[in-house]
């Protein structure tokens, strides 16, 4: 597998794993508990977003990085 695609991946996981530690911590605060579809849902979503964010930005950030 290509290092970017792998890279891009993990931070896909990476938003997926945030995600849920932010959930849990919301169900200890003593919040509602929203379902383990709505939840395993939106972290897919945040997967694939992040995956994809990452993708795309990547050129981006490294464009960036070499102006400054």
């Amino acid at each position: 597998m290509d290092p970017r695609y792998k890279s891009d991946l993990l931070w896909g996981a990476i938003g997926a794993l945030s995600f849920l530690v932010l959930i849990q911590g919301y169900h200890l605060a003593g919040g509602a508990f929203i379902g383990v579809r709505l939840m395993a849902s939106v972290a897919a979503t945040v997967f694939g977003v992040s995956a994809v964010a990452t993708h795309v930005l990547r050129p981006h950030v490294a464009q960036w990085n070499e102006r400054t």
